[in-house]
């Protein structure tokens, strides 16, 4: 009952300090598979998909001070999606994944929006790993092999020399944190997204894979902010 209250709060307009403290409790109440059991419908599903603007195609991300509500919707679905086999199935209906690709070409050429690709990027991998109807669509529907590349390429900031070649720089500072978690959580949904891929048909999947590699390549050759999180990364 108190996850209903708060969704049912979160579904009228209310300001966004209180959006962010009600979606703060359900992130740890959801992470509770017995908790989630009643609360798992299409319609509350809606209601955090629209929190984290992934029901709007067109709107651009420009309100800065809305992207806590959308990293906190990010991080429930995540949790949601990952305790509940329900939740799995409804993704699918709903078309999330489409939604979150959507969601991480906004992210593009913009600041201030890490956190949210990097939850976006999170769940993209969760939908992935536990839905394999959801890995196919990725693959053969939504680009999800160019559109996660993209997303690595951009946490890495690579600089290409020549097409299938990255600039090397050797006195290169170190990726920050956000930079490899986003990075992180981009290669983990690409392994996902390409687990099957042995077979490469078209010039243009063959273009894809090329330039895949030379990103994989400078992956190799980049460091984290720490040591464990450049063992991570690699």
């Amino acid at each position: 009952k108190l996850c209903e209250g708060i969704l049912n709060v979160l579904e009228k307009d209310t300001k966004t300090s209180c959006q962010v403290a009600c979606l703060e409790a359900l992130r740890i109440l959801s992470r509770d598979k017995k908790v989630l059991v009643p609360v798992t419908t299409k319609r509350n599903m809606q209601i955090l998909m629209k929190l984290a603007k992934l029901d709007t195609v067109e709107d651009p991300l420009e309100r800065v001070s809305e992207f806590p509500v959308i990293v906190e919707a990010l991080k429930c679905l995540c949790n949601i999606i990952f305790n509940s086999s329900v939740a799995q199935k409804l993704s699918l209906e709903l078309n999330l994944a489409a939604m979150l690709c959507n969601l991480l070409q906004k992210c593009k050429d913009r600041q201030l929006v890490d956190d949210i690709k990097c939850f976006d990027l999170r769940l993209l991998f969760l939908l992935s790993l536990l839905h394999t109807d959801i890995r196919a669509q990725l693959r053969q529907e939504l680009q999800g092999v160019q559109v996660l590349t993209q997303a690595l390429e951009s946490s890495l900031s690579v600089r290409w020399t020549e097409e299938y070649k990255a600039a090397e720089d050797r006195d290169r500072p170190p990726l920050s944190l956000q930079e490899t978690d986003c990075a992180i959580e981009a290669l983990k949904a690409l392994f996902n997204v390409t687990l099957d891929s042995w077979n490469v048909h078209s010039k243009n999947e063959s273009h894809q894979f090329r330039y895949m590699a030379a990103i994989l390549r400078h992956c190799l050759l980049t460091t984290g902010p720490t040591e464990e999180k450049t063992e991570e990364l690699h």
